[in-house]
């Protein structure tokens, strides 16, 4: 599934692929981190 992380203001934010908001983090390292969790 693919997920659309933006940079907001110093984070970051992970939308669904509809647009949905998910989660945020501090960095895309920490964002894609927590999506491979998810995925296991």
């Amino acid at each position: 599934m693919e997920y659309e992380i933006r940079h907001v203001r110093g984070h970051v934010e992970v939308f669904s692929p509809e647009g949905n908001f998910l989660f945020s983090a501090d960095t895309e390292y920490e964002a894609r981190c927590e999506l491979r969790e998810d995925a296991a």
